[in-house]
């Protein structure tokens, strides 16, 4: 069973399902699921995770589409500096942050002062030979905008930050009890406005009032709760830290 059925199932039991009909179908249930991942990655920042992920330049190609669950692109690393002509210094970002790492120790030579100038060199070397690659990235249809095309194919690679999976954000101490509670709240709105449509239902012993006006108070008190905990960071975000300059 995948972990949006469990959901599914979990929401139904908590609504009181196979105590009580539950007038909702499977298409009700996913919809509240999807308003809750949504106000989730809108508003947390333990939405999404690094990483970094390999991409084929092809010559004189401007626009790439990327996969729909990378959420931001933050910079393009090239593996050399002067391609044009087949030749150049090899730049690895992940061996550059080891040697960044080394120089950094307390216990070496270098220290700050190198580090600063490492970075200062490399960066100037990407201005002058190429290696620095301007972009747009356009995350209304995931379009990575190249501003100037490649002379040669070449393999880059993109820093960027993926939305974690429904199945990882559920699995997280603090992301999914978030998450399967305001998927509750939402399936209650859903449930008070159908329920309300009748305010009650004639029977034998003088029939039965439906409580749509309860579900929904609960529901919209539950959100206003739920949604100052993202504002308040409980749901295993990282607030701002010190900003200097």
């Amino acid at each position: 069973m995948s972990a949006q059925s469990e959901l599914i199932k979990e929401i139904e039991l908590r609504l009181g399902g196979q105590m009580v009909d539950v007038e909702l179908d499977p298409e009700h249930y996913e919809l509240a699921i999807k308003k809750a991942v949504e106000k989730y990655r809108q508003r947390a920042e333990n939405s999404v995770e690094e990483s970094f992920v390999s991409l084929e330049l092809l010559k004189d190609v401007a626009e790439y589409t990327l996969p729909s669950e990378i959420d931001e692109v933050t910079d393009i690393y090239r593996r050399t500096t002067g391609v044009s002509s087949g030749t150049g210094n090899d730049f690895e970002p992940f061996q550059a942050n080891y040697l960044n790492t080394y120089l950094l120790g307390s216990s070496r030579s270098g220290g700050l002062a190198s580090f600063d100038f490492l970075q200062q060199n490399r960066e100037t070397m990407g201005r002058l030979f190429g290696a620095e690659i301007t972009f747009t990235w356009r995350k209304s249809d995931n379009k990575l905008i190249l501003h100037r095309m490649m002379k040669a194919d070449d393999i880059c690679i993109l820093h960027v930050y993926n939305h974690r999976p429904l199945e990882i954000l559920l699995k997280d101490i603090h992301a999914g009890p978030w998450i399967k509670d305001f998927s509750l709240c939402h399936a209650k709105l859903m449930l008070a406005q159908a329920r309300g449509k009748f305010a009650q239902i004639a029977g034998p012993q003088g029939g039965t009032t439906m409580n749509a006006g309860e579900l929904q108070a609960s529901a919209e008190a539950e959100i206003d709760k739920l949604e100052t905990e993202l504002t308040l960071f409980n749901d295993g975000s990282s607030g701002l830290g010190f900003v200097i300059g």
